[in-house]
């Protein structure tokens, strides 16, 4: 016999609304809620304070122009500094760089996103002019080595919390949540008009350091936020209600069931089909063997997805 596939979304819906019925639902989004926030804010003071101290230690001793609008700030900075002998802080200019930024996040991605992604805006402006300056080292490549890598980290727990440290982050999410892809490549090529600029006015020693420092922040945004990196798992078991029900609960979105027979024990079986980020294919592998210790999980990677596919948006 051909194998057959069953949906299994109807099923645990009613099982849910048996077991826990609306007003236990309520509940359980609402903390689920708050613990969301929490840790929303968490990364952003976090960040934003990890942002200003990387700035007052490493950036500022090498004279490199991150990318982003933090970069186009310092530019801007010292172009007043240098031509005109004007000394304007830091927060000034980034805040009324993001403005633009701001309203794009509020109107196409999310308000709690925008709100907490300008809390890390004028927190790290903030603590950037506060904060004294403290260089750790003065040679440029370690600066534009492990500056890089601190600022990708910076960025990295921005977007796990589900918030951002504004400017290009603002696009290169609009960009991903439309396309399902990560576009953070893109991002670190329009940075070079700035390096450009940067290089005709004060050396283009700076500005091919910078190069290094955006390339380390920009793989190690790639490395840790897995958001858009999809996984096909292919789940073999005699438990596939009980499977489904983790999916369903961890992803909202549902998955296929096929029915065959296993060639050697000649016995019934099951097979869960589903594609999940990377993240959630670690966490439910851990739960596959705990319900089923026998399971047989094959994962394989998945470049490019065409069809109705549930991607959560927490902004």
């Amino acid at each position: 016999d051909q194998p057959r596939s069953r949906g299994l979304g109807d099923v645990y819906k009613r099982q849910q609304f048996e077991l826990f019925g609306e007003m236990g639902g309520n509940v359980i989004m609402k903390e689920l809620n708050l613990k969301h926030e929490a840790k929303r804010y968490g990364c952003a003071v976090l960040a934003a304070t990890i942002m200003a101290l990387n700035i007052k230690t490493f950036v500022r001793a090498g004279g490199l122009f991150p990318g982003g609008f933090t970069g186009l700030t310092l530019l801007l900075q010292n172009i007043f500094q240098t031509f005109m002998g004007i000394a304007v802080p830091y927060t000034l200019i980034n805040v009324l760089l993001n403005s633009i930024p701001v309203f794009i996040g509020l109107k196409f991605i999310g308000k709690k996103f925008t709100i907490s992604s300008v809390c890390v805006i004028v927190l790290s402006g903030l603590l950037t002019d506060i904060i004294p300056s403290q260089p750790i080292t003065y040679d440029t490549l370690l600066i534009s080595i492990f500056g890089g890598l601190i600022n990708g980290f910076c960025i990295s727990l921005c977007l796990i919390g589900n918030t951002s440290t504004g400017g290009t982050d603002f696009i290169a999410i609009y960009f991903s949540e439309k396309n399902g892809r990560d576009i953070w490549n893109y991002i670190l090529c329009g940075n070079a008009v700035i390096l450009t600029v940067a290089g005709l006015l004060f050396g283009w020693d700076r500005a091919l350091y910078s190069i290094i420092f955006q390339f380390t922040s920009t793989q190690v945004i790639q490395m840790l936020h897995q958001r858009y990196k999809k996984h096909t798992l292919f789940i073999i078991t005699k438990e596939p209600y009980q499977i489904y029900e983790e999916i369903f609960k961890l992803t909202n979105h549902t998955a296929t069931r096929f029915e065959g027979t296993g060639c050697y024990t000649d016995e019934k079986t099951s097979m869960i089909y589903s594609v999940v980020s990377t993240e959630e294919a670690k966490y439910l592998v851990k739960k596959v063997h705990e319900i089923d210790p026998k399971a047989f999980v094959n994962i394989i990677k998945t470049d490019y997805i065409n069809g109705r596919f549930y991607q959560k948006t927490d902004y």
